[in-house]
C-alpha cells in the first residue's frame, strides 16, 4: 500500500490570475454582450461567469473569468496553464481591461450629444473576439440579419465541423470553432445562409487558410479594411465592423450600422450614414467607443 501510494502525485491548487483593470470597469455590460452573442458549444455563461474553448496555434483548452472587486479571475484548463503567458494579453485585450476610461470619457464628452450617455453607462469598454477569424466568420454570417440570427447559424457550423474540445468539463465549453481549411472544404448545404453569402464565407475561410488574406494590423487598419473588401461579398461595414470586434482598434467606425443609424441619439427619424460619419469626424480618435455608446442606448431603448 505504502508503495503504490508513493507513486501517487497529488497536484497542487493553481492560484487563479488577477487581471486588473481601470475603473469603472462594467461585467453587467460585457454579461449582456455575451448573452445576445453566445456561441453555443464554443462560449458558456452564467451570470458571475463566462467561459470559452480557444485554440492556439497547435494547442487547445479553455479559460473562464469571473469577476471580483478590481478585477477578472482568470482560470485556465489543467491542458493551458503553461500558456498564460500568451493568453493574458488576448484576455486583456478581449475585455478591454488597459483602456482609460476618464481619457475617452474626457475626449468624448466634448461633443455635448454625448455628454447624457456618458453620464448614464460610465466606463463603457470596447468587447473584443478573442479569435479574428472567428469574428470575420460570425460577421459575413450576421449579413443582414439579426444577432440571434446569426448566432443560431454559427452554432451550426460549430456543431458540424468544431473539433470536441479535449478536456471539456460537463458545464463548460465542449467544442473548439471550426479551422478556417475545415470550412473552406465544406460546402455548407442547409446551413441556414443565402448562396451567394456561403461562397463568401468559404472564400473568406480558404484566403486565411493559404494566407493570402492576413487578418492581422502589420500594414494598419485601413491596408486590412481594403484586403477584406477586395473578397467579393465583402463590403466596407463587413470590413469596418470586423477591424472593430476582432481587433478592438478604437478608431473604427462602421457608419453604415444600423444600430448605429437608429440610435435613440439621432431622434425618432434616426440619422444616414454620411451625417453620421461627418458628425463622428470630432470623436477621433476613439470613435470605436462612441459606437459602443450609441449601441448601448439603442439596444436598452428598442
Amino acid at each position: 500500500m505504502t508503495a503504490i501510494a508513493s507513486t501517487i502525485r497529488t497536484r497542487e491548487p493553481i492560484e487563479p490570475m488577477r487581471l486588473h483593470y481601470f475603473e469603472p470597469w462594467s461585467w453587467k455590460q460585457f454579461q449582456q454582450h455575451f448573452a445576445l452573442r453566445r456561441l453555443p458549444g464554443v462560449e458558456h455563461l452564467t451570470p458571475d461567469s463566462y467561459c470559452r474553448s480557444f485554440r492556439l496555434g497547435a494547442r487547445s483548452g479553455w479559460f473562464r473569468l469571473r469577476p471580483i472587486p478590481g478585477a477578472l479571475e482568470l482560470e485556465l484548463s489543467p491542458s493551458a496553464q503553461d500558456l498564460e503567458p500568451q493568453l493574458t494579453p488576448r484576455i486583456r485585450q478581449m475585455f478591454d481591461l488597459d483602456c482609460d476610461p476618464a481619457a475617452i470619457a474626457q475626449h468624448l464628452g466634448r461633443d455635448p450629444l454625448l455628454q447624457g450617455l456618458l453620464a448614464r453607462y460610465p466606463g463603457l469598454r470596447l468587447p473584443v473576439a478573442f479569435d479574428p477569424f472567428e469574428q470575420g466568420v460570425r460577421t459575413i454570417i450576421g449579413q443582414q440579419v439579426t444577432v440571434k440570427a446569426a448566432v443560431t447559424i454559427a452554432g451550426r457550423l460549430v456543431e458540424r465541423l468544431g473539433e470536441p474540445l479535449a478536456d471539456a468539463e460537463v458545464e463548460g465549453p465542449q467544442r473548439l470553432f471550426p479551422t478556417p481549411q475545415t470550412i473552406a472544404d465544406d460546402p455548407l448545404p442547409g446551413i441556414g445562409m443565402p448562396g451567394k453569402r456561403v461562397d463568401t464565407l468559404r472564400r473568406f475561410a480558404q484566403a486565411v487558410a493559404d494566407g493570402s488574406l492576413e487578418l492581422n494590423l502589420a500594414a494598419g487598419i485601413e491596408s486590412l479594411i481594403e484586403r477584406l473588401c477586395a473578397l467579393p461579398g465583402v463590403g466596407r461595414w463587413t470590413a469596418e465592423y470586423i477591424a472593430l470586434r476582432a481587433f478592438g482598434q478604437p478608431d473604427a467606425f462602421p457608419s453604415a450600422d444600423l444600430g448605429l443609424l437608429k440610435s435613440p441619439l439621432w431622434g425618432p427619424g434616426g440619422i444616414n450614414a454620411r451625417e453620421l460619419a461627418s458628425r463622428a469626424e470630432q470623436w477621433r480618435p476613439w470613435r470605436a467607443y462612441a459606437a459602443v455608446y450609441l449601441w448601448q442606448s439603442y439596444a436598452e431603448e428598442k
